[in-house]
């Protein structure tokens, strides 16, 4: 693109950009952190869009990608990766059909928490001379989809074990609702239990001679525990390698790397200046987006279009047609919204990656 080798400064606003140097060691970081704690990374990905940096998470040790919508996987796929988790219900002829051409592509697995898809979804498979693999959800707390520990998990794994066209692969669980301030100590306690649930369960499976290979879970913001607990193979941390202001109130360690470039465009008061970027390029309804820089912050507010900032205490400094750099509140509603996300080196545009993810919804 023109913006190539384009100082940061001069770009138009607002734009999407991440510190290339600090997402580079941020996969280093949470790649050795896992090899460390003898686990697989499956880095989920719908925070991040981009194949080019699938690839480069690839190239740091992940085993494949965990997508959230058929649609998104299929994008990785066509960008070139080859094992994927789809950590959803796939639901419907119509995705029945493509996941099978999918499988033809890659070695996908489903999320499945009952039987009511097996049937269509296993003919459909064996149709198309195709095997899908399937993890058994659990719902060890997050109080969203999934079956409950124990026995339920046992009784619809079997279902899936003798559904031609249907291979049973493992579990998963997403521990999330655990995602809070690192210092709780109600944090540690209840990823353990969310955990133990999830491990007993696959434990159960292999008692009853299902062959269950895989246990799948954590995130970004159990990064801390879940890898060291015994019994999990997989983590599905992806948020990570970027950073962001929800992430960092949840214990991640990774440096903040990604940032909307804003141009200020108004100075109505002293203790109030307006940017040129809402809601619609960075939102601040899951948290605040932070000026970067910028002393006595009191809050942010988000319009369509525009973000008002405000102070403590009057700001002088700050003029008309100054460029901001605001710290992400959280990644997953904010980079879908971007066509580019801007690789930005030492100041530099050194690469642009279109977000072709974005908008696969089904």
């Amino acid at each position: 693109m023109d913006e190539i080798g384009t100082r940061k400064e001069d770009l138009d606003t607002p734009v999407l950009w991440v510190d290339l140097d600090r997402l580079e060691n941020n996969i280093r970081t949470v790649g050795h952190r896992l090899k460390e704690a003898g686990v697989d990374w499956r880095p989920h990905i719908k925070g991040v869009k981009i194949p080019a940096i699938a690839d480069m998470l690839l190239k740091a040790g992940a085993i494949g990608v965990t997508c959230a919508k058929l649609g998104e996987a299929e994008v990785m796929a066509t960008g070139g990766v080859e094992d994927l988790l789809i950590a959803n219900q796939v639901v419907g002829p119509p995705k029945y059909i493509r996941l099978a051409r999918l499988c033809r592509q890659a070695d996908v697995k489903v999320a499945v928490d009952s039987d009511a898809t097996l049937e269509d979804l296993g003919r459909t498979a064996k149709d198309a001379g195709v095997e899908v693999g399937v993890l058994v959800e659990l719902n060890t707390g997050m109080e969203r989809a999934g079956v409950r520990p124990g026995e339920p998990v046992v009784e619809l794994a079997r279902k899936v074990h003798q559904t031609p066209g249907l291979r049973f692969r493992g579990v998963m669980a997403w521990e999330g609702h655990a995602c809070v301030d690192e210092d709780s100590d109600w944090k540690h306690g209840e990823i353990r239990r969310a955990v133990g649930d999830l491990v007993d369960s696959a434990q159960r499976c292999r008692a009853a001679g299902l062959p269950c290979d895989i246990v799948s879970g954590g995130g970004s913001g159990t990064l801390s525990v879940t890898p060291d607990l015994e019994g999990i193979t997989e983590i599905q941390a992806g948020g990570a390698i970027f950073n962001d202001v929800m992430y960092t109130l949840w214990g991640v360690r990774t440096d903040p790397a990604i940032f909307v470039h804003v141009t200020v465009t108004s100075r109505p008061e002293p203790d109030r200046l307006i940017v040129d970027a809402g809601f619609k390029t960075v939102p601040a309804w899951f948290g605040m987006p932070m000026p970067v820089g910028v002393d006595d912050v009191e809050s942010v507010r988000m319009s369509a279009e525009h973000g008002t900032v405000t102070f403590t205490d009057p700001n002088h400094e700050i003029a008309v047609g100054d460029k901001l750099d605001l710290m992400v509140a959280y990644t997953d509603v904010t980079l879908f919204l971007h066509d580019h996300l801007y690789g930005i080196r030492n100041g530099v545009v050194e690469t642009v990656w279109p977000i072709l993810g974005r908008g696969k919804l089904r």
